[in-house]
């Protein structure tokens, strides 16, 4: 059943579900429901074993990735499967993942061998510098980014596949890149910018103190980043000497300056969820300029945590006003054109920090809470497989209850594992979910 012909009585119902229940972990039919999925499952051994996920997609616009978490190998070698197959075998476009732009941009051009490109893969990742490193400075990227760089090396230049980051963070190289790129072309727009840019001259690349200095005067720099990108959208005539794709990149990079400056500023003076839903609709839009870049036709695969990916309509993060690119997507382009996955495990390994900004470590995934989507499919005795939803599941009483989903983020503490579930109706959120019994930490770059 596609989620456009879930009534909206029945959508309201299913709110009024979630507040009365008060997101009750209480289990019902435990055995017929894991005897439902067991029955539904999709074994997964290989990639031969993603059929029917790549002819769903077939016809989307959108491929949304998930993970329960920014540091497991499983979900980035699968991802890397699936994207593959969709690159070569259902015209995909594209990959634009959790990550920064300006930074991943140079994965970008070495993955279409473009002048100016790195010698490898591993030399464009070894030199991110901004925490986590591991997320995307990790083996199982590199594999993927050759891949890329092979397939490419057969197509003509303005088809080969790109790779970008889609995130708002990184935001002072990203104003660097703006002002780089337009001393190069037109002294007058550069000096305007410069201009326009002093204003966050007191705080020396560091967005927090920005943020707090802004709650404290009330002095912000928001009108100056959007005059930015208000100059650069109207001066395109002017900028003869940039290509499409430079100026592209030009003005994705001033977004990422002006939405920046919204997330941290609203992160520190108000207590909401716009900061969260600042940084999503940033990441959303990222994905609608690449697919307008890339043409009408285009298609674009999203790999991000599924706390972006799986429509947050359906989970507890909607009660307190949280959006995502799942939820988005499918209003903005249909839910018929887009596709989410998401991603989970029973118990495993994980690299992550401590603390914000520490140094990663592998630590350990307890088996899952009982009564969570993860206990839930663990019980299938099943090591890896697939569901994909359809009518009856989204029907059916059992797989209907909102359940705790697991979802760990680049901070980890093995101890407060079990606060880190979003209560979820796991067949609303996503149209294929991907398990596994046992996972495995991601693979830091070898030296």
């Amino acid at each position: 059943m596609n989620i456009k012909n879930i009534t909206f009585r029945f959508y309201h119902y299913l709110l009024f579900l979630f507040i009365c229940m008060g997101f009750s972990q209480t289990s019902f039919g435990d055995d017929d429901l894991v005897s439902y999925i067991r029955n539904q499952s999709i074994i997964l051994s290989d990639p031969s074993d993603l059929d029917l996920i790549i002819d769903l997609a077939s016809d989307r616009k959108l491929a949304l990735l998930g993970e329960a978490s920014h540091g497991t190998h499983e979900y980035y070698i699968w991802r890397d499967y699936i994207s593959r197959r969709l690159i070569s075998e259902q015209s995909f476009n594209f990959i634009v993942v959790e990550g920064d732009f300006a930074s991943l941009f140079e994965l970008n051009r070495y993955v279409k061998n473009l002048p100016g490109a790195a010698a490898s893969a591993r030399e464009v990742l070894g030199n991110l510098d901004r925490w986590p490193r591991w997320m995307w400075g990790n083996e199982e990227i590199v594999s993927l980014a050759e891949w890329l760089r092979d397939h490419n090396n057969n197509l003509p230049v303005n088809e080969r596949i790109g790779f970008y980051g889609m995130d708002v963070y990184d935001e002072w190289r990203s104003k660097d890149a703006v002002l780089d790129l337009l001393e190069q072309h037109d002294n007058d727009i550069f000096e305007q910018v410069k201009l326009y840019y002093s204003c966050f001259q007191p705080h020396r690349g560091d967005s927090w103190a920005y943020a707090r200095n802004v709650q404290q005067t009330g002095s912000d720099c928001s009108g100056q980043t959007q005059a930015v990108v208000d100059l650069l959208i109207n001066s395109r005539d002017e900028l003869t000497g940039m290509s499409d794709y430079e100026y592209f990149y030009l003005l994705q990079n001033a977004f990422v300056k002006n939405n920046a400056e919204k997330f941290y500023r609203k992160s520190v003076t108000r207590q909401d969820a716009s900061s969260w839903n600042s940084r999503v609709h940033h990441m959303h839009e990222t994905v609608n300029r690449l697919l307008e870049f890339y043409g009408r036709d285009s298609k674009g695969i999203v790999w991000a945590h599924n706390t972006h990916i799986g429509d947050a309509r359906f989970t507890e993060m909607y009660q307190v006003g949280n959006q995502n690119i799942g939820e988005l997507s499918r209003v903005h382009h249909g839910p018929d054109n887009v596709l989410s996955i998401g991603f989970t495990t029973f118990k495993g390994k994980v690299m992550a920090g401590s603390q914000w900004g520490g140094n990663e470590r592998i630590k350990r995934i307890v088996p899952a809470r009982r009564n969570s989507i993860e206990y839930i499919f663990n019980k299938t005795g099943l090591a890896q497989f697939y569901v994909v939803f359809d009518d009856d599941d989204r029907t059916h009483d059992d797989f209907m209850q909102p359940r705790g989903h697991r979802a760990v983020g680049v901070v980890f503490n093995p101890a407060n594992e079990q606060r880190q579930y979003v209560n979820t109706i796991l067949p609303l959120r996503y149209d294929v979910f991907i398990f596994f019994h046992q996972t495995s930490e991601l693979s830091p770059l070898k030296e």
